[in-house]
Order: structure tokens, then sequence, then C-alpha cells
């Protein structure tokens, strides 16, 4: 059931700015889970290269698996911003209107995007744990 509520004409530009912080919050977000995504992805190269030169001629065990989740990170960060600026949109034409409701399938959606990571960053870090 989808509630809408109605803002009187004095508050909207207060509504504004709180969907701009908002916006900008999910855009932090997104920044930070894109930097963690290309730490992870460079992560296992960082690993072999340290494995050389404390043990040289000692071969490497790897996962193979930080570029992927790296990369899968970094998409999860694009797709972050995308939806950001969706929802601002989606907002902002709703504060135009003097109604706005909660978007609950948004964040259902990505409440599931960021616990299907979490669960792969857990696979993960369980394999390479037996590869070292």
């Amino acid at each position: 059931m989808h509630v809408k509520a109605k803002i009187p004409d004095e508050k909207r530009a207060s509504e504004f700015l709180a969907n701009e912080r908002t916006f900008l919050a999910w855009i932090r977000t997104s920044i930070a889970v894109i930097s963690l995504g290309f730490v992870v992805a460079k992560f296992g190269v960082w690993l072999r290269e340290l494995s050389a030169s404390l043990a040289p001629g000692v071969p490497v065990h790897s996962t193979g698996l930080s570029l992927p989740m790296g990369i899968a990170m970094m998409a999860l960060g694009g797709a972050l911003a995308i939806l950001a600026a969706w929802h601002y949109h989606l907002v902002n034409l709703a504060i135009e209107r003097g109604e706005v409701r909660a978007n609950r399938g948004l964040i259902v959606a990505v409440t599931a995007g960021v616990a299907l990571l979490a669960l792969m960053m857990i696979v993960y870090l369980l394999v390479a744990e037996k590869h070292f």
C-alpha cells in the first residue's frame, strides 16, 4: 500500500533541499563502493607481488576472484549512482506535485544488492583463506 503525504507549499523548499542531501549521500556511498571495489580488484595483484618479494621462488596460490569481485563492486557503485539520480528526479517531480511517498521497492532492491555483495565477499574471504 502506497500512502502519499501532502506537502504544504511553505514546506516545499525544505523538501527539495532534503532530497538533494539524500542524493548527495547516495553519491558518496556509490563513490565509496566504487573505491572499495578498486581496492579489492587490485588486492590479488598486491598479494602476489608481496609474496614474490618476501619469498622469491615459492609458488603463489591465488583464487583469481579479487578482480571479478572488485569489478562487481564497482558496477554496483555505478548502479547506485544511476539509481540515485533517477530517484532524485522522481522525488523532485513528486515534490512539485505537492505529494511524496516512500519508494519501498528501491529500498528492497538496494538492500538485496548490498546483502548479496556482502555474501559474495564472505565467500571470497573463505575461499582465499584456504589458498594462502
